[in-house]
């Protein structure tokens, strides 16, 4: 199963995601991120927020979804903040899709701490996330199904 995490740049929350989805992931699982306007460079702070966790990050890259266009997704999920009033990327195909929305910690203020710690943050939310997902009896859940267990993941 393939999974494509959006969001607006693909710097940050969608980089986060792809990495930690993937050094969980079971085998069968992969995930992917992409940008509706990609920034065209994964943050600093987001590959040495992974490297700390011991999280590869080697191959990661900001890119649009275009990139997949000959390897489509199974499930797209955005982790846009639409509290933050940002528009969440669309993905135009037969993907099943969800919203996993996550605050930009690369909008946090204060010191080098308090940046990390809100980096630290945001990859705990998508790991609590990623365990539920991969938790899930999938053999047992139709596309309807599978839909709403993503949605109530979203919330966690």
């Amino acid at each position: 199963m393939r999974v494509l995490f959006m969001c607006t740049a693909n710097s940050c929350r969608s980089i986060l995601s792809e990495a930690l989805f993937n050094h969980l992931a079971p085998a069968g699982f992969e995930a992917v991120s992409a940008g509706s306007f990609p920034r065209g460079q994964v943050l600093p702070r987001t590959l040495a927020t992974l490297e700390r966790a011991g999280i590869a990050t080697e191959g990661l890259s900001s890119k649009g979804n275009e990139a997949f266009a000959d390897n489509p997704p199974d499930i797209v999920i955005t982790v846009c903040d639409k509290a933050a009033g940002e528009a969440c990327p669309v993905y135009f195909g037969p993907a099943l899709k969800a919203h996993w929305g996550l605050e930009d910690p690369s909008e946090a203020q204060g010191d080098e701490g308090q940046l990390d710690a809100a980096f630290r943050a945001t990859l705990a939310r998508i790991e609590r996330r990623c365990l539920a997902f991969f938790a899930l009896p999938f053999a047992s859940l139709d596309r309807a199904a599978l839909e709403r267990e993503l949605q109530r993941i979203g919330a966690l």
